[in-house]
């Protein structure tokens, strides 16, 4: 049975509500990067404990993927069984609120490392998929593009056994699925080429395309100050925004559960949850 919080956690959380309605107030050029927290309330699991470590084993390389058969298929038979409701997400406040103020004016341009698209579906007309997007798969020979639900009928068609195998949800679309055979797992090839087919994402060992980096910066020059939101900003390539800001001397506040890498730059700190903290905006 649910519980009401506290008194003293819901002073805290008006107070933090506040504090980030007047960041955001007197910022009217917002750059905005947001991470995993944004999604946790559409049913997508995170990656990082509060104080920004995996909770689980970390996702596969691109070198593993790209190199090895067992991989690939170990990845597409977890895919297979955790698609069915990642492709099912739905957006929640978090990214209502984030294309609310877009629609505001008050966005200068928004880059996820997400790679839900729930950004877009709740409305965010101008945003940036820094680590690509889970619903399209590409040809790493000669670059064709299909739909993840096209894909995933050809793997439930070649792997009929798998239908109806269910499993823990993880972060991105993955399946917690431990101590089954892959062996027999049959990967669709490219039907133009033949070619590896992979998710239109960036893999860890891979490089962020650099129209999109460079696409970012340009936004966090002409921004008044930069909003990270639900992103412990671990990994590089989301933090070296958060970086040039405070180079360029724009304030940056941050809304996450727990530690972020950012946390000496900040000029605001946030604890809290992404959705409870920035509904006010609704």
């Amino acid at each position: 049975m649910a519980t009401t919080a506290p008194d003293s956690s819901l002073d805290t959380l008006e107070r933090d509500r506040a504090r980030l309605a007047d960041f955001i107030e007197r910022h009217p050029r917002l750059f905005v990067l947001t991470g995993a927290g944004c999604s946790t309330d559409s049913g997508i699991p995170d990656y990082r404990d509060t104080d920004g470590g995996w909770k689980r084993p970390p996702p596969v390389t691109y070198q593993a993927f790209m190199g090895e058969l067992a991989t690939r298929r170990r990845y597409w038979a977890r895919s297979l069984v955790g698609w069915r409701r990642f492709g099912r997400a739905q957006p929640n406040d978090t990214h209502r609120v984030l294309a609310r103020l877009e629609q505001k004016g008050r966005i200068e341009l928004l880059v996820t490392q997400n790679v839900d698209r729930l950004h877009q579906a709740a409305g965010s007309a101008h945003a940036i998929d820094l680590h690509g997007r889970l619903d399209l798969v590409r040809c790493m020979q000669c670059e064709t593009r299909l739909l993840r639900t096209d894909f995933q009928a050809a793997l439930e068609r070649d792997n009929p056994d798998w239908r109806h195998v269910e499993a823990t949800d993880a972060p991105d679309g993955d399946a917690d699925l431990d101590g089954l055979d892959f062996s027999g797992f049959a990967v669709p090839p490219c039907l133009q080429c033949g070619g590896i087919l992979k998710p239109d994402v960036v893999f860890f060992g891979e490089n962020v395309p650099r129209e999109r980096v460079d696409a970012g910066m340009r936004a966090v020059a002409r921004a008044d100050a930069m909003l990270v939101v639900g992103s412990s900003l671990m990994v590089y390539c989301g933090y070296r925004f958060a970086y040039a800001a405070a180079k360029a001397g724009k304030p940056i506040a941050a809304l996450n559960l727990g530690r972020t890498r950012a946390d000496p730059l900040l000029a605001l700190k946030i604890d809290q949850p992404c959705a409870a903290a920035l509904r006010f905006v609704l």
